[in-house]
């Protein structure tokens, strides 16, 4: 098994990750906040850049107009959008609802509007009826739990909810009013496997780069005449929060192998990767909020855009506790309990 990314692999996620840093700053993820002075221009422009790219249609089979991409390959670019804090559903358009389509019936037209950048589609399948992105997508992907059948709904059918992170236009939906998709049992379970992963992927991006900013700003910042950064005390912790990361990153990358080989384990392996990058995700937040100090509470410093997607991240697609407990169970070290 080798972790280490094919040169084509590499070059797709640089490619990425030279697209949204250049067209997706900071201040285009402030601006998709409620009362800010929004561009839905950017924001568009955004998507038809990945679509020109090919990203929206990257797992899709090529028969299907796509360009018949895995999770290994998905992985490392979804880690970009994750390092940015994209404002768009790119997990759940391109490596949920994108394989989704193309394997349902009588859906041909709607993926074909999506490989093309024309639709956005976010997806709520932990069967809370809660759907991040509901605000800027065109139609939603819900279901009652993981491995439920999945339904379609339009996204004017989502009651817009208050978040945590408000740049995720979340929303609640009547999971019954949905329309149900033809799909085989293995297709649903296989949706919420790469819901999961893609979750996993974007929270160690995310972590990188609030580790990035931290490790910028403990250089610069100052006190007693020496950067704070020289103090043992904020080494110690900035050096736990980067061992939580590299710990987790791998994993991610195994969970994408185990799906693209079809491993048996396949499940298992991407839940520990989602409990793993969530607690890391976490921690790393929390260090980078304790070695900014004050500054790191104002809304006009970028650190909280990140910060506050990782907290709405990590209980997306399952928390931690929720991850471990499906862990345990397909190890059997906890016979006779329900998996949550």
């Amino acid at each position: 098994m080798r972790f280490a990314l094919t040169d084509d692999q590499a070059a797709l996620r640089d490619a990425a990750r030279e697209l949204l840093s250049r067209e997706c700053p900071p201040d285009a993820v402030r601006a998709a906040w409620p009362g800010a002075a929004a561009d839905p221009g950017r924001v568009a422009a955004i998507w038809a850049r990945l679509a020109e790219m090919g990203v929206l249609g990257a797992a899709v089979p090529e028969a299907d107009g796509g360009l018949g991409l895995g999770a290994c390959d998905l992985v490392p670019l979804l880690e970009e959008a994750g390092r940015v804090a994209l404002p768009l559903p790119l997990v759940e358009t391109a490596f949920v609802a994108a394989p989704l389509l193309a394997a349902a019936d009588g859906q041909e037209e709607l993926l074909e509007r999506l490989v093309g950048g024309e639709a956005i589609i976010a997806a709520g399948l932990d069967g809370s009826g809660l759907v991040p992105f509901a605000g800027v997508a065109e139609a939603l992907l819900v279901s009652d739990g993981p491995g439920a059948p999945i339904g379609l709904l339009a996204a004017d059918a989502a009651e817009p909810v208050d978040s945590i992170d408000g740049a995720r236009g979340l929303g609640r939906v009547d999971i019954a009013a949905a329309t149900p998709l033809d799909l085989d049992p293995r297709e649903r379970a296989a949706a919420w496997d790469r819901g999961v992963l893609g979750a996993a992927a974007q929270l160690i991006g995310l972590s990188r780069t609030l580790l990035a900013l931290s490790q910028e700003y403990v250089k610069e910042r100052r006190q007693f005449g020496v950067p704070i950064g020289s103090f043992q005390a904020v080494k110690h912790q900035l050096a736990n929060a980067l061992l939580a990361l590299e710990f987790a990153a791998p994993m991610a990358l195994r969970a994408a192998w185990s799906i693209d080989h079809g491993a048996a384990t396949a499940s298992r392996d991407v839940a520990a990767a989602k409990a793993l990058a969530s607690d890391a995700a976490e921690q790393v937040a929390a260090t980078a909020l304790q070695v900014h100090g004050a500054i790191a509470y104002t809304t006009e410093y970028d650190l909280h855009l990140f910060a506050k997607r990782v907290w709405a991240s990590a209980r997306t697609w399952g928390d931690a506790e929720w991850q471990r407990t499906q862990v345990a169970a397909a190890l059997d070290l906890n016979p006779g309990k329900e998996m949550r």
